[in-house]
């Protein structure tokens, strides 16, 4: 399934929000998109989610929402800690 395929243009105006680039489609695959990778979900799932045939495209476009490595690392300490 491709998210840019769900008709969500019925369910906005039923919630009364205006859409705009800020509201509609872009900020949700901006969402959904940073959400999976924050889980740490691999590249290459989230190009088939996101209908890319090339997952460098998709890190390309979105790289800027990835965490860094520091936090990472520290999310990874964090966890084993509080085992």
């Amino acid at each position: 399934m491709h998210v840019v395929g769900l008709d969500t243009r019925a369910a906005v105006e039923v919630a009364g929000i205006v859409s705009t680039r800020a509201t509609g489609m872009h900020a949700l695959r901006h969402f959904y998109t940073s959400a999976l990778l924050d889980e740490g979900e691999s590249t290459k799932a989230l190009a088939s989610y996101l209908g890319h045939s090339d997952p460098g495209f998709t890190l390309r476009v979105y790289t800027h929402l990835m965490p860094s490595s520091e936090e990472w690392t520290r999310l990874a300490i964090d966890d084993l800690l509080n085992r």
